[in-house]
């Protein structure tokens, strides 16, 4: 939201919605020193460097969090009379925030920990920092100036006290009074600071911490700090324009622990707008997320990238089935219900994490219903990418908005999981690159099927190609595929096709089985070029394509006019 006038910067700061907010004018407090108790989850930028708040400023209170103030000049909200409590007047003031610029203690538990780093102090009479019962006090690389002549003169630069520990490196104070002061209970380790025409107190002692413990940093020489910070503070003209701000807006970003906009992926989810028309990035930190997750159809164009080093770092999991009661009690999920994560908007992409089902079929014997759904696709031209599918029994559904829709999904570089029908679905998809991991039932048995489709006639089913079909699991148990013509729809012609891949032992000498009275021979089964123990030649009982036949059945002749990037 672009705003010019209180009311409104007001409005969009103090919602309960994600916002980010460009103030684009000069905007004067009324009454002077107001300060806006701004809500979690904004981002506060100017636009370029017309955007000013006077006399006043912002509020951070006790549970706010994520929040970004930049690019901004706050001035003017000094009333005149020092520690006037009455008038004591901040630019930004936090008091229980979390995951914001300053976090500044006085808790009284010792507990908090901040990092300060690479910021100007300019004509600040103190409080640059001043913290109070800070655990883990970081502070290098900041430049604190007190210009000579001035009607401010500093009281103090840095203050250190109620139990604080902080290790003051790489800094560089010019003409301040009592640059660096520490009370009895504070612990103030100094390093590397250069101090320029300062005089009073210069303080340090006591047993700090070590910062490189908790992360990798490179403090930059404090002799260059001055020009650094004067060529990068203050506010650009690049910055909270109309275009920064939308590549702002295209990525939100979800962590557990709070550091991110949302801690929840819905959460997320919810914020895109409905139609968006352009890629909305939904970036997820590593954790396990346990809850259900819908992109609805309104919501196209939403990518899911996990953060962590690996795609087991990021784990979106829940425990549904088929044939358990809604918490509310009104039935049972079903199999399309029983979904994690499930994808009814189009041009939806995911990378790098984990879709996991996770429901104890051992321990619910009494359902009737074992179907699990870990990603439910229902939308068409579907990216996924670098990625755990994990579940029992039906796994992955490829399905489509309705039978008459086109749903193309593009599987690359990826592990499914499973054991019953693990990919399933009347969805055009190809699985490429991939491992289809086979595993043991929930009793130790080994037997199962890879895939069951439910393809529509006239339309591509499944591509397996250059992947893998292996497991832990005894050797000639599994099929490749049995028909699935759900609801008994003799209309539906199940495809599957099956090349350029290695089988393991696993794979049955007869790989097709017939399904509710269907009988596989009827529908469009193939294989090409594969290769393994689980292989075989071609029979009665495993059709080979011809090399003609195989040269239509290529990832091209399944995605058609769409070319998925990457």
């Amino acid at each position: 939201m672009t705003v010019r006038t209180l009311a409104d910067l007001e409005k969009y700061a103090t919602a309960a919605e994600p916002y980010v907010i460009v103030v684009a004018a000069t905007i004067s407090m009324d009454p002077k020193g107001k300060e806006i108790k701004v809500a979690s989850d904004k981002t506060i930028v100017g636009a370029g460097t017309s955007g000013q708040i006077v006399g006043g400023g912002f509020f951070l209170g006790r549970g706010v969090h994520n929040v970004i103030v930049r690019n901004l000049t706050i001035r003017d909200s000094y009333h005149g009379v020092r520690n006037d409590k009455e008038h004591d007047w901040d630019a930004i003031q936090m008091d229980g925030a979390h995951h914001v610029t300053f976090g500044i203690g006085w808790t009284g538990a010792a507990t908090a920990a901040l990092t300060i780093h690479h910021n100007w102090f300019r004509e600040t009479e103190q409080r640059n920092p001043s913290t109070d019962d800070v655990a883990h006090a970081h502070l290098y690389n900041n430049y604190l100036q007190d210009d000579p002549g001035t009607r401010i003169t500093s009281s103090y630069g840095n203050y250190a006290r109620g139990r604080t520990r902080r290790v003051l490196e790489n800094s560089y104070f010019e003409g301040v009074n009592n640059p660096v002061i520490k009370d009895a209970t504070a612990a103030l380790v100094q390093r590397g600071n250069v101090f320029s025409r300062t005089s009073g107190r210069n303080e340090s002692g006591g047993t700090a911490f070590d910062p490189k413990a908790y992360y990798t940093y490179t403090p930059d020489k404090a002799a260059d700090v001055p020009a650094l910070l004067k060529s990068g503070s203050g506010p650009r003209g690049s910055i909270g324009t109309t275009a920064d701000s939308r590549a702002a807006a295209s990525t939100l970003t979800v962590a557990k622990d709070g550091s991110g906009q949302f801690t929840r992926v819905q959460q997320a989810v919810d914020a895109v707008p409905a139609g968006n028309t352009s890629r909305v990035v939904i970036r997820i930190a590593p954790g396990t997320y346990r809850e259900t997750v819908k992109i609805p159809a309104n919501k196209p164009h939403v990518t899911f990238e996990g953060t962590g080093r690996s795609r087991k770092d990021t784990v979106i999991v829940e425990g549904h089935a088929a044939g358990m009661t809604k918490p509310d009690g009104s039935g049972t999920y079903g199999t399309g219900g029983s979904a994690t994560v499930a994808v009814e908007a189009d041009d939806f992409q995911a990378r790098h994490l984990t879709f996991a089902n996770d429901f104890d079929e051992a321990g619910n014997q009494q359902i009737d219903g074992h179907q699990a759904v870990a990603l439910r696709t229902a939308a068409d031209r579907v990216r996924l990418d670098d990625l755990i599918i994990s579940g029992d029994q039906d796994t992955l559904l490829l399905d489509t908005a309705a039978k008459d829709r086109t749903g193309r999904v593009h599987l690359t570089d990826s592990y499914v999981i499973g054991n019953t029908d693990f990919v399933f679905g009347r969805a055009t998809a190809v699985i490429d690159r991939s491992v289809l991991t086979l595993k043991k039932r929930w009793n130790g048995t080994s037997a199962g099927y890879v895939t069951a489709p439910g393809t529509p006639a006239g339309r591509k089913g499944f591509l397996i190609t250059r992947s893998t079909v292996d497991g832990e699991v005894a050797a000639r148990s599994f099929h490749l595929r049995r028909p699935w013509h759900a609801g008994g729809d003799a209309s539906l012609d199940p495809q599957t096709t099956v090349r350029d891949t290695t089988l393991g032992a696993a794979v049955k000498t007869a790989p097709w089985t017939d399904m509710g009275g269907f009988s596989w021979k009827d529908d469009r089964f193939a294989e090409y070029r594969n290769k393994g123990p689980g292989a075989g030649p071609a029979g009665g009982d495993r059709p080979h394509l011809t090399d003609a036949q195989a040269a239509a059945q290529e990832t091209a002749d399944w995605l058609g006019d769409w070319k998925p990037a990457g």
